[in-house]
């Protein structure tokens, strides 16, 4: 699966799924201060640096893949489980480049100026993120590459080899 930016979509999505993206993200961001008024700063921002949309925005991409295969006459449930899984894993890429961003700020930001090292950590979260990215997209590659036949394939083969040899 090939990630693209197909800003035409943006005309496709309903006023109703913008409101339930929000609703999530208030959500979380409103457990987050809660938890933060109860437990302290540093415990409400583990819950803030949560991707606050992605529960929604994973389900509505399933939604519109699933829904523009079946379009076309296919059965998308595939390709949608694949999209989301790609959103969940730049989710997950991209937090642990945000707790990057959180630490570098957090323990340099007392003694240096504030914009450098607001910048300095923006540009390592997005190095960071780019660079896990590679590594996973390497490591898919390397593993469909490397992808043993399934069992069932290799009895299936067997099963034909040893008939044929009972024809002869």
């Amino acid at each position: 699966m090939k990630i693209q930016i197909h800003s035409e979509v943006l005309g496709e999505t309903k006023w109703y799924e913008y409101a339930v993206r929000f609703l999530f993200g208030g959500s979380i961001t409103a457990l987050a201060g809660i938890i933060a008024k109860n437990f302290g700063a540093e415990i409400g921002g583990l819950f803030l640096a949560f991707p606050a949309i992605f529960p929604a925005s994973a389900t509505l991409i399933e939604k519109h893949e699933k829904q523009e295969k079946e379009r076309l006459g296919l059965n998308g449930t595939k390709r949608a489980a694949q999209a989301a899984s790609l959103d969940a894993a730049g989710a997950a890429i991209g937090t642990i480049g945000l707790a990057c961003f959180a630490l570098v700020v957090w323990k340099v930001i007392s003694n240096h100026t504030a914009w450098l090292v607001l910048l300095g950590a923006s540009l390592l979260w997005m190095g960071l993120a780019f660079l896990l990215w590679q590594i996973r997209k390497r490591f898919a590659l390397y593993r469909r590459r490397n992808k043993p036949a399934h069992s069932t394939s290799k009895r299936a083969a067997a099963g034909i080899l040893a008939r044929r040899r009972v024809k002869r």
